[in-house]
């Protein structure tokens, strides 16, 4: 990291068959066609400058939706263009687009996402606090409750992911994580963003959603050590409730991991980049070409507007 010329605000996602990255004033998401083409659609972003969104401590949860909004709208986006979905749709899913009158694929994207955020708040907010209320006995103080639950989370966040590395489809989106990172090394480097460079980048970057995930899991842990145990709905309640709080602290360390390069951002960086060896490949060629592809349209016309 200290050989890079600067660092950069421009960030990314994997996509399927794609990558999406966004920067100062638009995002651009380039995908992989079935005809081996890539397709490349850019788009303008909104209220970049809104004082919420600039906010320390406040922007954090913004930006974070808004984040997932893009990043999952791309998602959806990537698996038409790649032609996932191509498949004939079922008389179930014939008849729900009839009754709603809208096309499936938005149905089943609005039905994943409360799902997905449903099953989120049931693995690592719920279950882990039911889990050690049931041991409870065996655990004289909150704060070792508290300990248990923080570990019993990581260890449900880590097999997930675990597990969900193993299926192809999912190995393949991870080789576009790398291949975005990778990309953005290299842009970072001052280097000409070609092929044989960024495959000589590291896969591993301080800023990845990975990293944040971990660091948001820790914050939580100790800012929910100080909740009560007496009743477990209540402190599911209290949780939630703070959820905004952990994001806004988590959101201010990944910002300054990401801007210095010390020994203590080294230390807060170093668990999620391991971490980033479950959910990062390295890439193939094709896949580089995708990444570079997407992060052309959003690098800014005046030197030094994205710099970090």
């Amino acid at each position: 990291m200290g050989k890079n010329k600067f660092k950069t605000s421009i960030g990314g996602q994997a996509l399927i068959e794609g990558v999406m990255m966004r920067g100062p004033e638009t995002s651009s998401m380039a995908v992989r066609l079935p005809d081996g083409t890539i397709d490349v659609e850019e788009t303008p972003l909104k209220n970049t400058s809104a004082w919420y969104k600039k906010t320390p401590f406040v922007r954090g949860t913004f930006n974070m939706v808004d984040s997932l909004m893009l990043g999952y709208k791309c998602l959806m986006k990537s698996a038409e263009k790649s032609g996932m979905d191509d498949g004939e749709p079922s008389r179930f899913e014939e008849w729900l687009a009839k009754k709603s009158g809208k096309p499936i694929m938005s149905i089943v994207s609005v039905v994943a996402l409360v799902l997905g955020g449903g099953l989120a708040i049931l693995l690592f907010m719920v279950l882990p606090t039911v889990i050690v209320s049931w041991i409870h006995p065996l655990l004289l103080t909150p704060t070792v409750k508290s300990l248990a639950e923080g570990v019993v989370k990581i260890a449900i966040f880590i097999l997930y992911i675990w597990l969900v590395s193993k299926l192809e489809d999912i190995r393949r989106v991870f080789m576009y994580h790398g291949a975005e990172h990778k990309t953005i090394f290299c842009y970072e480097a001052g280097e000409e963003l070609t092929i044989e460079n960024v495959r000589a980048k590291s896969r591993f970057h301080p800023r990845c959603g990975t990293s944040f995930l971990l660091i948001v899991l820790v914050i939580s842990i100790l800012l929910f050590s100080v909740l009560t145990w007496h009743n477990v709905f209540l402190r599911i309640f209290l949780k939630l409730l703070l959820l905004p709080v952990v994001i806004g602290i988590s959101y201010e360390i990944i910002k300054l991991a990401g801007r210095y390069d010390n020994v203590l951002t080294r230390v807060i960086s170093a668990p999620g980049m391991w971490l980033q060896r479950l959910t990062t490949v390295e890439p193939d060629g094709s896949q580089i070409e995708v990444a570079i592809a997407s992060i052309i349209p959003v690098i800014p016309k005046e030197k030094g507007a994205d710099e970090w």
